[in-house]
């Protein structure tokens, strides 16, 4: 059975698809761990309910002891693969840039989802802008993707997509549900997609 890490920063709504999905034999590996940067994250309960083993880490005690996001990037790093030698690695609603220190030690392992389509809206706060640009009548479609992570932000290469129309009457949380709905089917799909094809699955 391939292992998975997934890392969470919020409610971990996309971690429970997740975890869904692995229920159901859908995921094509197992859940090992799920981390947080965010003591108070609520997708820690929903990785407790499930019996998956969780690990807090905050960039916070890192800096308050003179550390470097650099260092919090290689720790957890080495932390990840002396424990779990995971097959694949999730950013789902992982609210930190990882840099390098990280993303080397698991090269070609780690995936994003990210609320906007490839070159488009990369970087925070994706939906909000994308709304925005919708009011102003400049965009009339978002949408989604699950990426290989590298250096550049969102930059990587997209394994799945999927457009999300913007509709007359819209409201920033209309679209957010629609967004989020769409996650919860892209982001499993993708997962498996990765475990069974590797790079391939580009």
């Amino acid at each position: 059975m391939k292992n998975i890490v997934v890392l969470i920063s919020g409610s971990g709504s996309n971690l429970q698809a997740l975890i869904n999905a692995e229920a159901k034999g859908q995921l094509g590996g197992r859940i090992s761990l799920v981390v947080s940067n965010k003591k108070a994250a609520y997708g820690l309960v929903r990785a407790a309910e499930a019996n998956i083993p969780t690990l807090v880490r905050t960039l916070k005690e890192y800096k308050d002891n003179g550390k470097s996001r650099e260092d919090y990037d290689r720790d957890l790093a080495a932390h990840i693969e002396a424990t779990q030698t995971p097959d694949l690695i999730v950013l789902a609603g992982w609210m930190h840039i990882l840099s390098p220190a990280f993303i080397d030690q698991f090269r070609d392992k780690i995936i994003n989802l990210h609320p906007a389509l490839p070159g488009e809206l990369d970087g925070a706060h994706a939906i909000d802008r994308a709304y925005e640009e919708f009011k102003a009548g400049t965009r009339t479609r978002t949408g989604i993707m699950v990426h290989h992570v590298i250096p550049e932000v969102d930059k990587g290469d997209p394994i799945l997509t999927m457009e999300i129309p913007c509709v007359a009457g819209d409201t920033l949380e209309t679209l957010e549900e629609r967004i989020h709905a769409a996650e919860h089917q892209i982001l499993p799909r993708a997962v498996r997609l990765v475990l069974q094809h590797g790079n391939d699955a580009l």
